[in-house]
């Protein structure tokens, strides 16, 4: 497993970590024995960085996390978690006396006295460039109620804003073949600035894989069924925020390429992503085991060569960028 020193914190973390919003809620139903052997699956395979929120079924990812990391103690996961999307998103909810609750709810739900990491849950733009609200930040890590913070962003200008301060320690953005606007200016600014990037969203909600057809339906309670006119949150969260039978189509170019490479999709698309100068770590999710693995072999595969790179920006040239390219 690739591994890299995630930027202001100087942990050493897995190039693919583990996404956990779907151990809570919104990609249908996993079980309590499921979640459990998701976890087991990725740590024996040299996962070191778990990204959860604290709205992921409202604390039962953080909970699962929680009680999995203190029967494994010496698993030596980094867990970063996310705040702010239990309430209605106006900015006067991001709010020092909610900054507090938010943190002692996650501490809780995790079972620990410092969070890791911190980050603001796509908030309203305008909280971005609020002085109080990184004065609390910088206030929770001086209290040891936090060890750092970063945001998780749906755009592009929000990192931007964000990456302006001195303390902020990661962003977590949508990066994947389908969405390479991070790729101009906010991941060399990254580097420029020794700043953690955590790509999320790194398989376009499945895409990547090339398992769907036109015709594929996911279960009612799935977001890529309910949220794909972005009626529940932002439309880009899901498949990208990319046309679904155009998305489809593109991948089953983008599956050719892997294959090329003697590569299955999904592990060919998280590769690719790990190997983006700036890139700290990759958080596909995993409904099972046997997708943990997969995922995590995705971080010892050799060096992909450029012209792979050339293809995906022109895959993406041809499908998507004029849709999609300005709006985040």
């Amino acid at each position: 497993m690739r591994t890299s020193t995630f930027g202001r914190t100087g942990a050493t973390i897995s190039s693919i970590g583990l996404g956990t919003w779907q151990l809570g809620a919104d990609w249908g139903d996993v079980s309590e024995a499921d979640a459990r052997a998701v976890l087991d699956a990725a740590v024996e395979t040299g996962v070191t960085f778990f990204d959860t929120a604290d709205a992921y079924g409202d604390g039962r990812s953080e909970q699962f996390i929680g009680e999995y990391l203190a029967a494994r103690p010496e698993a030596g996961v980094f867990v970063a978690t996310k705040m702010g999307r239990r309430v209605e998103q106006v900015t006067e909810n991001y709010s020092t006396e909610n900054f507090r609750a938010w943190t002692e709810r996650s501490r809780k739900n995790l079972g620990v006295d410092t969070l890791d990491l911190v980050q603001l849950h796509c908030p309203p733009t305008p909280v971005y460039a609020m002085d109080r609200v990184y004065d609390d930040l910088d206030r929770l890590v001086e209290e040891g109620v936090i060890r750092h913070y970063g945001v998780s962003v749906e755009r592009v200008d929000e990192a931007l804003t964000a990456m302006e301060r001195p303390n902020l320690a990661s962003v977590q953005i949508i990066i994947n073949a389908f969405r390479l606007k991070p790729l101009e200016a906010v991941l060399p600014l990254a580097v420029e600035r020794g700043i953690g990037i955590i790509a999320r969203v790194p398989l376009a909600s499945g895409l990547l894989s090339g398992k769907y057809a036109k015709d594929t339906t996911f279960a009612a309670n799935d977001h890529r069924t309910y949220n794909r006119d972005g009626s529940a949150f932002d439309v880009g969260e899901t498949f990208s925020g990319v046309d679904y039978e155009s998305g489809v189509t593109a991948a089953t170019e983008f599956s050719v390429l892997a294959a090329e490479h003697n590569l299955a999709p999904a592990t060919a698309a998280l590769a690719w992503l790990t190997q983006l100068p700036g890139v700290s770590t990759v958080i596909p999710g995993a409904r099972s085991p046997e997708q943990a693995r997969a995922n995590a072999a995705a971080g010892e595969v050799a060096d992909l060569p450029a012209a792979f790179h050339e293809r995906v920006v022109e895959l993406y040239d041809r499908y998507f960028r004029a849709a999609i390219h300005e709006r985040w």
